[in-house]
């Protein structure tokens, strides 16, 4: 689903603060892989993301997307491949519109528009039932604003706009970060429920090492902008945070520097 092949990044080249962020990356994804992303402060993690969102351009390498050449592609072109989560709650969702506004953005992205009604009587029942599996209530609050929601509220809705069209590849990048532990373990279960249901390839950056291992079905450890560590299956379910922090030093010869990581 995905391959990212010798993928190299350096903001600011040839300046005094040239920084090498991705350094001959190469990752592959197969189809229904939900792959957890940890490493240390500018790691690469989230330029990773936004390499494959088109959000930068590659200075080399090539990125592909179940079969499809996008290396070339800008950002608003790839986004029919995509579905992406960020750390703000915010960012998802246009809060002077109502819920089942947003999901009918959503559902009609790339879709061509038309004169017809806005959401008809048939959409506004399928928008209940997807509600229905955030089990938060939103399903009885189809026209609240969706800026009266609460953090976590407005990223599970995120989340269901982001997986509505079965995107190819589901990206969240620390979208639990700035929630409270009990929302944040709410949000990251739907998560996980969302992607499940829906089949769903998935690469989520976290922060919490602890999600990171119980989460999904492989774990990618980056270090300077490559993966210096990869592991899957049972090797992975045993891990525990100790042993990864054992492996990175191992690994990178370093000492792992991530205060939010080690203190979560």
């Amino acid at each position: 689903m995905l391959d990212i092949i010798g993928v190299e990044k350096t903001f600011n080249p040839g300046t005094v603060n040239a920084k090498k962020a991705l350094n001959g990356l190469n990752l592959h994804l197969n189809e229904g892989d939900f792959v957890t992303v940890i490493g240390g402060n500018g790691a690469g993690k989230s330029t990773m993301l936004n390499m494959i969102a088109g959000v930068y351009p590659v200075d080399c390498g090539s990125i592909v997307i179940d079969g499809v050449n996008v290396t070339k592609l800008p950002e608003h072109k790839r986004a029919k491949y995509l579905g992406r989560v960020f750390q703000d709650p915010m960012t998802g969702t246009a809060a002077d519109m109502q819920i089942e506004e947003n999901l009918a953005l959503a559902a009609r992205r790339g879709a061509r528009r038309t004169l017809r009604a806005g959401i008809t009587p048939k959409e506004r029942k399928e928008y209940k039932e997807l509600l229905k599996i955030l089990d938060l209530g939103l399903e009885e609050r189809l026209t609240a604003k969706v800026g009266l929601l609460s953090g976590g509220q407005r990223q599970a809705l995120t989340l269901l706009m982001a997986s509505i069209k079965k995107p190819k590849l589901l990206l969240l990048d620390e979208h639990t970060a700035a929630l409270d532990p009990k929302t944040a373990a709410k949000v990251l279960e739907i998560s996980d429920k969302l992607i499940k249901e829906n089949g769903l390839t998935a690469m989520m950056v976290t922060h919490n090492m602890k999600d990171a291992i119980a989460y999904g079905n492989r774990l990618i450890m980056m270090n300077e902008g490559h993966i210096i560590f990869d592991v899957s299956g049972e090797e992975k379910k045993s891990l525990t945070v100790e042993a990864l922090i054992q492996k990175f030093s191992q690994t990178s010869g370093q000492e792992f520097a991530n205060d939010r990581a080690l203190l979560s």
